[in-house]
């Protein structure tokens, strides 16, 4: 009877587990290979994202400035600040007919703007108007909170003031008609006041801005 090196004993007994442990390292391979290409593909494709939407704030800023319409774009959020000089009396919400005047350029303009964009058609899915106001109390007898509410009231009522004219200004019919279905209304009070060299701009923090809220990606 011929007997086997005590070595090729060793290899024989040791095969299952050699073949485990290849299968292993190649299935912690595959996950590491399709982790990475996930990362990278969301990674791209949050880079266009944030390209297109740069270059939409920038389409909508010379919109404005071309149709000589006063407000400010942020050019990465497309963030529209509207001073309250332009909309309202002091301590009014009501429009005034500078607002209306306003309005009947800006509404047109904005609206136009979003939805001639490919990549803003697709993707909008809310426009949030918010109302702001500065810290300045109201004259009274009001506790810190109730000065926070009265601004509160005001901030809400300017918003809404805004989406609802906006609603009826002319425009294209369809841009109107999908604007009725993403418009949202908040108000903020004082809690977000601009601040130049560390102290409160009163005016600057007295505004209307105009927020896209972007449909989530599809998983």
């Amino acid at each position: 009877m011929r007997l086997r090196p005590k070595t090729e004993e060793i290899n024989d007994g040791n095969i299952f587990w050699i073949t485990m442990t290849d299968l292993m390292t190649g299935l912690v391979l595959v996950f590491i290979v399709l982790f990475f290409y996930t990362f990278l593909t969301g990674h791209v494709d949050k880079i266009q994202q944030e390209m297109a939407q740069e270059n939409a704030s920038k389409s909508l800023q010379e919109t404005l400035k071309q149709k000589d319409i006063e407000a400010t774009v942020d050019p990465v959020s497309g963030i529209v600040k509207i001073s309250d000089l332009e909309l309202f009396e002091v301590n009014s919400y009501k429009l005034s007919s500078k607002g209306k005047t306003y309005l009947d350029k800006f509404a047109p303009a904005y609206l136009d703007s979003l939805f001639s964009n490919e990549y803003l058609d697709k993707n909008i899915d809310k426009i949030v108007i918010q109302g702001h106001t500065d810290s300045q109390t109201f004259t009274g007898k009001f506790s810190d909170d109730e000065q926070y509410m009265k601004n509160m009231e005001l901030s809400l009522n300017r918003a809404y003031e805004v989406a609802n004219y906006m609603t009826n200004t002319p425009y294209n019919k369809a841009n109107g008609n999908r604007l009725r279905k993403m418009i949202i209304v908040e108000g903020a009070s004082f809690s977000e006041p601009i601040l130049v060299n560390g102290k409160e701009d009163y005016a600057k923090s007295r505004r209307v801005e105009l927020k896209l809220i972007m449909k989530k990606a599809e998983k």
